[in-house]
């Protein structure tokens, strides 16, 4: 709670002093060029909230699973192949069964913007995972069994996205929160490690993003919202919760040879 109120407090004035810069008033929906600055502002804060609860718990972000060595960044690679390739199979199939189409013409602007989308996913993913699956559940962990941890963090986690868009968000409450514990089980695939968790988050961010920016998809309407995802966002429907389900049994196996090793 101390984190949070913190967080949020520190973040507050700078928001106000955005929201005046950009003549933004609450009747008015954000735009994405608007809501990047605050969305980077708020994040790059949180390590430094988290930074001084450390030091007034006598504890590291190593305890959260942020290890400081040359692995995290190993799996964080592995993480974001994997996540950038079960997004891919996912609207592979799509594209197979006449689901949706690929405008080919908008792929020209795919290399120069690739690289900037790279950098916000990766920003959020790593802060969404140190806050969550390594601060929020490592406290969670210390007083309760490991599943109440999971569940309670990965809601939170869901919940909270609710600050950005109520609208687009409400239907992926589900997938959200499904999302938040293939991510706890990919940090226990790692070794208590967030390295694997963060490639992940990072991948699948880069590449719903990089789809939604340069508008790459269009939807045939073959098959209904439920199945591809209301308002075009696969984690509200049948496509993200089968995005989950692949990436589930892969950490599977991988918990499973580290078991066996």
């Amino acid at each position: 709670m101390a984190f949070f109120l913190a967080w949020v407090g520190c973040w507050l004035p700078i928001a106000l002093i955005l929201t005046k810069v950009f003549h933004w008033t609450p009747n008015q929906s954000l735009r994405s060029e608007h809501k990047i600055p605050l969305l980077v502002s708020l994040y790059l804060l949180a390590p430094l909230i988290l930074g001084v609860i450390c030091w007034l718990t006598h504890k590291s972000f190593s305890s959260y699973g942020w290890l400081g060595n040359f692995s995290i960044l190993y799996s964080f690679s592995l993480g974001l192949g994997l996540g950038a390739l079960s997004l891919a199979f996912v609207f592979g199939c799509h594209l197979c069964f006449g689901l949706c189409k690929l405008k080919i013409s908008n792929l020209k602007s795919l290399p120069s913007t690739l690289f900037s989308i790279m950098l916000v996913a990766t920003l959020v993913g790593g802060v969404e995972e140190l806050v969550f699956r390594g601060f929020l559940f490592s406290q969670l962990q210390e007083d309760y069994s490991v599943w109440i941890a999971t569940v309670t963090s990965s809601l939170i986690f869901a919940l909270l996205h609710l600050v950005w868009e109520q609208s687009e968000t409400i239907p992926q409450l589900p997938g959200l929160c499904l999302m938040g514990m293939v991510l706890v089980l990919a940090r226990f695939a790692d070794n208590g490690s967030l390295g694997l968790a963060w490639g992940l988050h990072a991948g699948w961010v880069w590449s719903i993003a990089a789809i939604d920016t340069l508008n790459l998809i269009d939807y045939t309407g073959r098959a209904p919202e439920w199945i591809t995802g209301k308002n075009k966002k696969p984690l509200a429907g049948v496509a993200g919760i089968f995005c989950m389900g692949i990436t589930t049994v892969a950490l599977c196996l991988l918990l499973n040879k580290l078991n066996l090793a």
